[in-house]
């Protein structure tokens, strides 16, 4: 599985800052190691535990073929959420969360096909037919097809798993998920509820550093599980074809009978 970051390296990044005291939500108890400051210190015993337990989880989805859909809208997560989740090939929403996205997905489905549709024709030429009036209207359409499904263009199903930097700030990502019994891997910061995420993952939902680190990571699960699927699957295609051989040899001749004496 993925490199699991040292100590030193989680301190560095600021994995270990949570929300100042008054915001503590009480279910984060257990992942509380104290407070400095007034501020919240996250236990990083507990965040290495639960975070190896995410990433092999997210692993063996991915070996499986399941899909993993990324989402982190806040401004700090948006670039880093796009950038890893096309690293690893996977879908992704980094801007305003579609309501319906996951609970009415047909709808959705819709738009990314108008959205591909006017894509195809802009990279086509095809539009060049309509006045200068019309092209402007539709690669306005276009520019905000792309900001809004973009990241899910090539999203055919629902997501097996739903990837939040912050649930709080992508509350209805996490409530559709919820509602359609999606398994959520999320990083809680010590304001959230960890009660509603599969795979809670305590960590800095705002540092930057700490976003990329543990967002990365994903990515690095994710990457490593689509590489065992390949060599999965390689296996299976060589066994195949030595089952294959073996069912064509030709059966052996039964030896002749020992003439008497």
């Amino acid at each position: 599985m993925a490199v699991l970051p040292e100590m030193v390296e989680m301190l560095k990044c600021g994995v270990h800052f949570g929300h100042r005291t008054s915001k503590r939500h009480p279910k984060m108890a257990n992942f509380i190691f104290g407070a400095k400051d007034g501020i919240s210190i996250l236990d990083l015993d507990k965040t290495i535990v639960y975070l190896k337990e995410a990433l092999e989880y997210l692993e063996g989805v991915a070996r499986s073929g399941g899909t993993i859909l990324f989402v982190g809208a806040k401004n700090q997560a948006a670039e880093i959420v796009k950038e890893q989740a096309l690293r690893c090939g996977m879908p992704y929403v980094h801007t305003r969360w579609l309501g319906g996205t996951l609970t009415n997905f047909a709808v959705i489905s819709k738009m990314i096909k108008k959205y591909k549709k006017l894509k195809s024709e802009f990279e086509k030429g095809e539009v060049a037919k309509f006045t200068k009036k019309e092209q402007l209207d539709l690669s306005r359409d276009m520019e905000e097809l792309e900001g809004l499904i973009g990241g899910i263009a090539e999203l055919t199903k629902l997501p097996d798993v739903v990837y939040i930097v912050d649930v709080k700030k992508d509350k209805t990502a996490s409530t559709e998920a919820q509602k359609k019994k999606i398994p959520i891997v999320a990083l809680c910061d010590s304001n959230i509820n960890p009660e509603c995420i599969a795979y809670p993952i305590p960590a800095n939902d705002d540092a930057i550093k700490s976003i990329r680190m543990m967002t990365t990571l994903v990515s690095d699960a994710i990457l490593e599980g689509k590489d065992k699927r390949q060599v999965d699957i390689e296996k299976a295609i060589a066994q195949k074809a030595a089952d294959a051989k073996t069912a064509e040899a030709p059966a052996a001749k039964p030896a002749a009978p020992a003439q008497e004496a």
